[in-house]
């Protein structure tokens, strides 16, 4: 089987890769866990000095690297540049905190001495989306490695290229061979993976769907799982918000990655008193925003990742429309070549649209009028997913308190969009995934929290 990368700003071949045969899917599992028996041996100080060197190699190849991503999912080569960047910085923050988040904790208890031993577990399967093809393995494979344990990839059919290099920074930094494998491998191969002895657990950011499917099939096997799925974030911005630093803020976090983030602000809840002061000031945001050329200089939104993504979002543009929505912006497939889709907000959203309760993968905003905070609270957690969520205004006690209280998701921000960050828990509730990446919670996840007790 042949994987194909296609660039969907042009629709041409980037470069084409054969997939593994199960053979050779058996072999580099075995040699992972080979390479597992000796690498859970090595002293924090050894994994961090490889550690830093594969920060090194991002730093020094992130023109290459970006303009891969850019071409093989169409992200604006400015913003692909950031993500090698920042996945420079989670391979360092390990390397410094990775000792400290796995030393042992002592524990008072009836025996001469008694604690908690954080151990590695083996070969750790992860399954990965397009969207950031870079940071979403890093932030898995800087903890999982520094842990102890080795990593096995299974990448977007859309982005091999950017798996392969992937794999290549870790062999260029010295990692032994096995600790980090690409496997360029079909779906359907997927599950073949997870049942293997050596693999132990499974992590996977993507599609509820494709979330399922994963944690059914570990969980036949007994095996763990850390998901992080899709999500509908939801901003408040009430009566008391700065309305021009809200609408900025919240256009840049709708148009961040061509709106294909999961983090990404999607339904935006106005309290009526600022609604319309804050509309014309989002409007023109997002009307301003440069559609173009993702490797132009200036681009703020580039083509989506594949026309049928584009396509199916179109799709549920136009059913919202139907169902009563008005769109004041965008809604239109433009005449251009590749898969772009314009900035677009759509206003007089009810439930039953798909502008209502389904992920909107794309630069489309909703846009809510509310009469109270209560409102806006309630109409935020009328969703299946439970990602990340924000809050917009001057009293920073009111927003804390609906942030930390009110609000139903694994992140709430105040006056600012939600972003993932090494030094912070990330995760989300309901539909959108359970365990947590980054941190020292997301290091913790894929180790053995083993009870030592001494009599």
């Amino acid at each position: 089987m042949t994987i194909k990368a296609i660039n969907p700003a042009n629709g041409q071949q980037v470069q084409s890769y054969e997939a593994l045969e199960k053979e050779q899917i058996t072999a580099a599992i075995e040699q992972a866990h080979a390479t597992y028996k000796s690498w859970r041996k090595t002293t924090f100080k050894e994994r961090a000095e490889l550690m830093k060197k594969a920060a090194a190699v991002l730093r020094k190849h992130k023109q290459r690297y970006a303009e891969l991503a850019t071409k093989e999912m169409g992200k604006p080569l400015q913003q692909s540049i950031s993500e090698v960047e920042k996945c420079a910085w989670v391979c360092e923050y390990y390397a410094e905190k990775a000792a400290d988040f796995l030393s042992d904790e002592l524990v008072e208890t009836d025996a001469s001495k008694s604690y908690i031993a954080y151990r590695p577990i083996g070969v750790v399967l992860a399954v990965m989306p397009w969207n950031f093809p870079y940071w979403q393995v890093f932030r898995f494979a800087a903890p999982a490695l520094m842990a102890g344990n080795v990593g096995l990839l299974k990448h977007a059919s859309n982005v091999p290229g950017c798996a392969e290099a992937i794999e290549e920074i870790f062999r260029e930094a010295g990692f032994p061979k096995g600790a980090f494998t690409n496997l360029l491998i079909d779906t359907s191969n997927v599950e073949m993976v997870i049942e293997h002895p050596h693999v132990k657990a499974a992590t996977l950011t993507g599609s509820e769907r494709a979330g399922s499917a994963v944690a059914s099939q570990a969980g036949k096997n007994i095996k763990k799982t850390v998901l992080e799925l899709g999500g509908s974030d939801a901003y408040l911005i009430l009566d008391d918000a700065d309305i021009e630093q809200a609408a900025e803020v919240c256009a840049k976090s709708r148009l961040l990655n061509s709106g294909q983030s999961c983090i990404g602000a999607k339904r935006f809840i106005v309290m009526d008193s600022v609604y319309d002061a804050f509309l014309k000031a989002f409007k023109s945001r997002m009307a301003h925003a440069k559609m173009g050329d993702p490797m132009e200089e200036g681009t703020d939104v580039g083509p989506l990742a594949r026309k049928d993504l584009r396509d199916d979002l179109h799709q549920q543009v136009t059913e919202s429309i139907e169902k009563g929505a008005d769109c004041i912006l965008g809604g239109k497939i433009p005449e251009l070549d590749g898969a772009y889709y314009p900035p677009t907000i759509l206003t007089n959203i009810k439930p039953g649209m798909p502008a209502y309760g389904e992920e909107l993968f794309g630069p489309v905003a909703s846009v809510f009028k509310v009469s109270s905070e209560e409102e806006a609270i309630r109409i935020a957690n009328d969703s299946e997913f439970g990602l990340g969520s924000a809050v917009f205004t001057n009293d920073l006690e009111r927003g804390e308190r609906i942030a930390s209280e009110e609000l139903e998701a694994g992140s709430s921000f105040v006056n600012s969009l939600v972003k993932s960050d090494p030094r912070l828990p990330f995760g989300g509730i309901n539909i959108s995934g359970y365990g947590r990446e980054l941190s020292y919670y997301g290091i913790r996840e894929f180790t053995n929290i083993k009870t030592i007790w001494i009599k």
